[in-house]
């Protein structure tokens, strides 16, 4: 494939739950979606991959979990040039997290519509997560898509028309069922994660693949991977296992990716 300056291209800088952090880039614009890392972290991951965080325009946040806003504030304050972009409700619930914001950097994206930024609309969907209103996007550049979807309890046919066919996804396959009901966890916490409001296991995030992954679909991000109750191999198997099952030819109609809280995946062209 020519790399073509017009073309979208991303990047899964972290991902897990000890932090998240995509970067999406086009012509005109340089995307951080969360910022669930310290700032130093972040900058490093981005200069891992050739970018420099200087270069970076805006900052969309889903949601004010720690994970995924740890540093907003701090990075708005150190870079001017960021617009940062959250639902108004999520404003409200990471306020006392994130600090004094500019109000010139500070921008309402409200749940389920389309923003264009120039050669970018995003789309907003909301999902099931236990925070204020958890929000995820969809990015559209020149008929390509790309979508990140994390931090949920389950995925309704609204979200599956939302997002089917995309040209690539960052899917949440959070936990093994059993390691989490085996595991350290309090049973409060155990519910919570898996409850209609927490987050998808590996069988559930395959289960809605199954449902989403159209002809378009190139590359997949097995993603939000706990620390406790999951293992890359285990993820990575289960999802493929079940996507076979399901006659999807994977490593040939599409790459099935790992991702990780400390290395980024390479940079893709879409």
């Amino acid at each position: 494939m020519i790399d073509s300056k017009d073309d979208m291209k991303i990047s899964v800088l972290s991902s897990g739950s000890g932090g998240n952090v995509s970067y999406i880039e086009t012509a005109k614009h340089k995307i951080l979606l969360d910022s669930g890392l310290s700032g130093v972290k972040i900058k490093k991951l981005l200069s891992s991959i050739n970018k420099n965080i200087e270069d970076v325009d805006t900052l969309l946040v889903t949601h004010e979990h720690n994970d995924h806003c740890k540093s907003v504030g701090v990075l708005a304050r150190r870079y001017p040039q960021i617009s940062v972009y959250a639902n108004e409700k999520t404003w409200i619930a990471m306020d006392s997290k994130v600090g004094k914001i500019s109000s010139f950097q500070k921008n309402i994206f409200p749940p389920n519509v389309v923003l264009s930024f120039d050669d970018l609309d995003i789309e907003s969907f909301t999902v099931s997560h236990d925070a204020a209103q958890a929000q995820f996007y969809n990015f559209h550049h020149h008929n390509k898509s790309f979508v990140v979807l994390t931090d949920i309890g389950y995925i309704s046919e609204r979200i599956v028309k939302t997002i089917q066919n995309a040209n690539a996804y960052v899917f949440e396959c959070n936990h093994d069922v059993e390691m989490l009901r085996n595991g350290p966890y309090a049973w409060s916490l155990k519910q919570r994660i898996l409850g209609d409001s927490g987050h998808l296991s590996n069988e559930d995030g395959a289960d809605a693949l199954i449902e989403c992954i159209g002809n378009n679909t190139k590359n997949i991000f097995v993603g939000h991977r706990s620390h406790h109750n999951n293992t890359k191999l285990l993820a990575h198997s289960t999802v493929a296992e079940i996507l076979k099952r399901h006659n999807f030819a994977v490593g040939n109609d599409f790459n099935l990716l790992d991702t990780d809280v400390n290395c980024p995946s390479k940079l893709i062209t879409l």
